[in-house]
């Protein structure tokens, strides 16, 4: 069934909602219906067809609602300044995003061609630092040379002071942000309580979700140290980093569906993991985790085979250099989630065996988007040292691989 959604009623409800927004009134049906009724009075007022695309500030006069989604004031007495408290602040790069109205986006009919891009100039020194601070955002892994060029060339600095809330939860997405340096502190406000959940400590990437779903900001993000960050705005986001994840869907989508610790969650769950992993090709024998190190990142089997293994005193009662065999894991399996639950070391070592496709996930999106199935992975955890029982007539703590 196909719906069209009759001309002018975006831009009127856009208009409607700029003003719930400007004068947050106590009642919101009261306050639709003396909208409205301006609105009609005004149009009476213009010539027929002049007033359909305008909304009405509550001084009474016609305010033209343009296509961007921003509003801006095109009739009045220019002596008249009651209402400049209420007027938009402009949107600039770092400023918060005021949204009016949640827009589509279809990458099938997107065309690259219909926004300018956008290039903030930088020097060798700057762009050697942004490179550096962008090879490992899985996000940006699935990128050709040239959108990752563009990228790149999109993406502006910004630094940050000690207590600066870089984002907060509840506002509207307008950049995605690449960490340079510096420690960031992540608080979730849940029931009347805020909490902290989490903390980057001088890598990783934030801010993705409300650009790729129109969603307002899931966290509020502070500088608990003086660092750099480097963003990407919005509109260079979604044409080139959620063209290039509807294309990645397709790619993964049946794969997805297809692992077994996934199959508790929703597909609109599943298609965010897509969103957010990258793929890697190992060589045969080629280490992929190594026991001890810490945990950043977790790994599904796309093709191939990949081999478990553990050095310890305490189950081989020989050197502890000698690693043993304790499993294998096939395409559609799942390893490295071990250390992200218990929140220490690698308990073990993983290596390829032949050529290895991975799909990588790492641990800030593993925490936000698998929670589901964590009680699954935590009775795995179970299930392993029960394998070490069967094969060495012991365990061991898992979750303490020196011992």
């Amino acid at each position: 069934m196909s719906i069209e959604i009759p001309p002018g009623l975006t831009e009127l409800l856009q208009g409607y909602t700029v003003e719930v927004l400007r004068h947050r009134p106590p009642d919101l049906l009261d306050f639709a219906v003396e909208y409205f009724c301006r609105l009609r009075d005004a149009r009476e007022r213009e010539p027929r067809g002049e007033a359909r695309a305008k909304g009405v500030n509550f001084d009474g006069e016609p305010m033209q609602t343009e296509s961007n989604g921003e509003e801006g004031r095109a009739g009045g007495d220019e002596d008249d300044d009651e209402d400049e408290d209420f007027e938009p602040p402009v949107i600039n790069r770092f400023n918060r995003r005021v949204s009016v109205c949640a827009e589509a986006f279809n990458p099938d009919e997107e065309d690259e061609d219909t926004e300018p891009r956008v290039v903030h100039p930088k020097t060798d020194e700057q762009r050697c630092r942004l490179q550096e601070a962008c090879k490992d955002i899985l996000l940006f892994k699935n990128l050709d040379q040239e959108q990752l060029s563009q990228v790149l060339d999109a993406m502006f600095e910004r630094k940050v002071q000690p207590q600066e809330h870089v984002i907060d939860q509840g506002d509207d997405g307008d950049n995605f942000y690449v960490i340079e340096r510096g420690l960031y502190d992540i608080f979730v406000a849940r029931d009347g309580q805020t909490r902290c959940v989490g903390r980057y400590d001088n890598h990783g990437s934030f801010g993705e979700l409300a650009l790729m779903y129109n969603t307002p900001r899931a966290a509020t993000i502070i500088a608990t140290t003086e660092g750099a960050l480097w963003g990407l705005d919005r509109v260079t986001f979604r044409r080139i980093i959620l063209k290039n994840n509807a294309k990645k869907r397709k790619t993964y989508e049946l794969f997805i569906e297809s692992v077994p610790l996934l199959k508790s969650l929703e597909v609109s769950e599943r298609m965010k993991i897509v969103d957010v992993i990258g793929e890697k090709t190992y060589r045969d024998g080629e280490r992929i985790i190594s026991q001890g190190d810490k945990a950043d990142s977790f790994y599904i089997v796309e093709s191939g085979e990949v081999k478990i293994l553990i050095k310890s005193k305490t189950v081989t009662g020989k050197d502890a250099n000698q690693e043993v065999e304790i499993a294998r894991c096939q395409k559609g399996q799942y390893f490295g989630e071990l250390a992200l639950v218990t929140n220490k070391p690698r308990a073990a070592s993983a290596y390829a065996v032949g050529e290895v496709k991975c799909l990588v996930m790492d641990i800030q999106a593993f925490e936000r988007l698998l929670g589901p199935c964590m009680d699954i992975m935590k009775r795995n955890i179970t299930h392993y040292e029960e394998q070490l029982v069967a094969l060495f007539g012991s365990s061991m703590d898992l979750t303490n691989p020196g011992n």
